[in-house]
C-alpha cells in the first residue's frame, strides 16, 4: 500500500472484520497507549466491530493528560515574573492546574500566547528582545525532538532570551509502572505508532521477552488498527508473546537515528511527575548542563507549593486503565469541553474527550 486512502477501504475493513468474527478469541483486554489512537478507534468505530469478549483499555498516552498539576504550576508561577511571554500548545491552556489554567491566566492579563510550534516561539523571542521568553515544553519522544532543535537552534543564533520547561515524558517507563501496579490485567498492547518512529520497534521487545505480552506497533487508519487488533488477538490465542510491526512504512526496527541524537545532545534522563502515577523514575528529560543557560528551571525559582488536585476528577484512574470515563459520576453532566474537570476532558487526545464525542450508549 502507498497512499493513506488505501487504508481507509472499506471493502478490505470488512473483510478484517469478518476474519475477527469467525474466530473464537479467548476473553482479552487490549490496551491502546497512545491517545492518538484511542481517537482513532473510537472515531472509526472500531469497539463496535471487535468481538464482545475483547475489552479495549485505553492508557497513559496522552502528553497533555499525564502532565501533572505541579508541572502546570511552574508555568503558571514563570508567567508571573516581570517582562515574561508564557508559549505553549493550546491543548494545554485550559487543563486545570492547582489554582489556575493558563487560560484563566491569560484572563487575568498576563502574556500566555499559543504556538504550533517551537519555531513560532522562537520568532516571538526574536521580535520582543526586550522580553524573556519561556516555551512550556510538553510531549513524549515524539516532541522532544522538536524542542531539542528550538534550544540548539537558539544557542547558533544566540538568542539568549528564549528558554524552556521541560516537562517532556518517555513512554517506556510509564507502560512499566503502569504494568508493575497489577491494577488492570492487560493480554496485548497497541504501542504507539508516532512515539515508536523516533524510537524504534526494538524498543518495545521488553513487553514481549519481559512481560510476556505480546505487543503490535500500528499506526492510525481504520486498517492499521484492525490489523493491529488481529495480530494481537491470533498471538493471544496462540499463546505466542512477539512484537509485530505493522506500521512498517513509519517505523524502522533502529527508530530516528538524527532526531535520537538531538534528543541525546540536549536532554538528560532524570525522574518525572505523572499525572495518575506521581513521581516515575528515570521517565523525563530534563536539559542538559550544556544547554542550562536556556533552562527555565535554573533561570528562574519554579519552585511550587504542593499540588491540590481536585478531589471529583477520576482523570487518574482513566488513565491507569481502571475505570473508563462513562464510571466518572462528573462525565458528561458536570465536566464536559466547556467546562472540562481534569486534562482527560481538556486535550482532543484525551479519553474522556473521545468518549464524549464519539461514545454511544
Amino acid at each position: 500500500m502507498k497512499f493513506i486512502t488505501e487504508f481507509r477501504d472499506s471493502n478490505l475493513a470488512e473483510s478484517i472484520i469478518k476474519l475477527l468474527r469467525k474466530e473464537a478469541y479467548p476473553n482479552s483486554n487490549l490496551m491502546e497507549f497512545c491517545g492518538g489512537h484511542t481517537v482513532a478507534i473510537f472515531r472509526s468505530g472500531i469497539r463496535e466491530v471487535v468481538p464482545k469478549n475483547v475489552k479495549m483499555l485505553s492508557g497513559p498516552g496522552c502528553p497533555v493528560c499525564v502532565t501533572s498539576n505541579s508541572d502546570i504550576d511552574k508555568a503558571g508561577k514563570v508567567v508571573r515574573y516581570p517582562d515574561v511571554i508564557l508559549t505553549t500548545f493550546g491543548d494545554m491552556m485550559k487543563v486545570p492546574g492547582s489554582y489556575d489554567s493558563l487560560y484563566d491566566l491569560r484572563a487575568k492579563g498576563y502574556d500566555i500566547r499559543v504556538v504550533y510550534s517551537t519555531i513560532d516561539a522562537l520568532k516571538i523571542a526574536e521580535e520582543n528582545k526586550n522580553k524573556k521568553i519561556v516555551f512550556f515544553g510538553i510531549g513524549f519522544e515524539t516532541t522532544a525532538p522538536t524542542i531539542a532543535a528550538s534550544i540548539i537552534e537558539a544557542k547558533r543564533r544566540n538568542i539568549n532570551n528564549y528558554f524552556v520547561i521541560s516537562v517532556l515524558k518517555l513512554t517506556i517507563p510509564a507502560i512499566k509502572k503502569l504494568l508493575s501496579l497489577g491494577e488492570v490485567k492487560v493480554n496485548g498492547i497497541i504501542g504507539p505508532g508516532h512515539v515508536s518512529t523516533i524510537t524504534g520497534a526494538n524498543d518495545w521487545k521488553f513487553l514481549p521477552d519481559e512481560y510476556k505480552i505480546p505487543c503490535v506497533l500500528t499506526g492510525f487508519e481504520p486498517l492499521d488498527i484492525l490489523l493491529g487488533i488481529k495480530s494481537l488477538l491470533d498471538m493471544i490465542k496462540q499463546n505466542k508473546q512477539e512484537l509485530v510491526t505493522e506500521y512498517l512504512r513509519s517505523v524502522k526496527p533502529e527508530g530516528n537515528i538524527i532526531a535520537k541524537e538531538m534528543i541525546e545532545k540536549v536532554f538528560i534522563v532524570d525522574d518525572s511527575d505523572w499525572r495518575g502515577f506521581n513521581v516515575i523514575e528515570k521517565s523525563g528529560l530534563k536539559i542538559s548542563k550544556e544547554f542550562e543557560e536556556f533552562d527555565a528551571e535554573k533561570v528562574f525559582d519554579l519552585k511550587t507549593e504542593s499540588s491540590i488536585k481536585n478531589c471529583g476528577c477520576k482523570c487518574d484512574e482513566v488513565l491507569r486503565g481502571i475505570i473508563s470515563p462513562v464510571e466518572c459520576s462528573l462525565f458528561r453532566e458536570v465536566c464536559n469541553p466547556e467546562n472540562p474537570l481534569g486534562p482527560c476532558m481538556v486535550s482532543s487526545e484525551g479519553a474522556c474527550a473521545a468518549y464524549y464525542n464519539y461514545y454511544v450508549e
